[in-house]
């Protein structure tokens, strides 16, 4: 993999592009990514006098087969710069890196330390089985948790919430995703303003799913709640 050095309506000097090698260890990028495509600089100058303080920008995209990573920054001249578009690339990749390894679940308790490890866990059986006895159903507590009229303990566990989403478009959805660290992300198209959902399927896979609205109400519109699985 090489990195691709070009100027937005400025000359590139060969003594950047040099530093821009020397800055960017592809060693170093692959060992947080080790899925990355191509590695593209790009620097362009502020013409404006008022802004000599960040007059030029550079802007550092790293595509890979997950989620497009970008990083820029601005300062009084091109090697500044790209310094802190670099630490600004670095920390992004170590985030993405850390948050794929915790998914691993390398602090996961063991089923036979459950009852000892968690609080008020239940207690199982040698069989496996729960080792409580059975209530009929005219004695199961009912509570209604959010929608839902939930009997006993669960092990239904329904938790609500509502954000403001502001149009994006698919690739900084995935990106969200991976800074988040879960497995799907709820955004409103940029392009259709569709409601929409990315997922990850199989490795590196993503999948989406977009929400018609003109079609919310409609007999036979059917639910998109199994649909993740595909």
């Amino acid at each position: 993999m090489d990195i691709v050095v070009k100027g937005r309506k400025t000359e590139v000097p060969e003594r950047f592009r040099k530093h821009v090698a020397e800055k960017l260890k592809l060693d170093k990028v692959q060992k947080l990514d080790g899925k990355v495509i191509s590695l593209d600089v790009e620097v362009s100058k502020e013409p404006n006098p008022r802004q000599a303080d960040r007059s030029d920008r550079v802007e550092i995209t790293l595509r890979s087969r997950g989620p497009v990573v970008r990083a820029e920054a601005a300062a009084g001249d091109p090697y500044a710069a790209l310094d802190l578009a670099t630490a600004k690339l670095e920390a992004r990749l170590r985030k993405q890196h850390d948050k794929r390894f915790s998914r691993r679940g390398s602090g996961r308790i063991p089923a036979s330390d459950v009852a000892v490890s968690v609080p008020d866990a239940a207690n199982l059986k040698p069989n496996g089985e729960l080792a409580t006895e059975a209530l009929s159903e005219d004695q199961v507590p009912t509570k209604r948790v959010a929608s839902l009229d939930v009997q006993g303990d669960g092990p239904l566990v329904v938790r609500e919430k509502t954000h403001s989403a502001a149009p994006m478009a698919l690739d900084q959805a995935l990106y969200e995703m991976e800074l988040v660290g879960h497995d799907f992300y709820l955004f409103v198209d940029a392009e259709t303003k569709q409601p929409s959902v990315v997922y990850r399927r199989h490795g590196y896979d993503y999948g989406v799913i977009h929400l018609n609205p003109d079609s919310f109400g409609e007999e036979g519109a059917g639910g998109a709640g199994g649909a993740l699985g595909g």
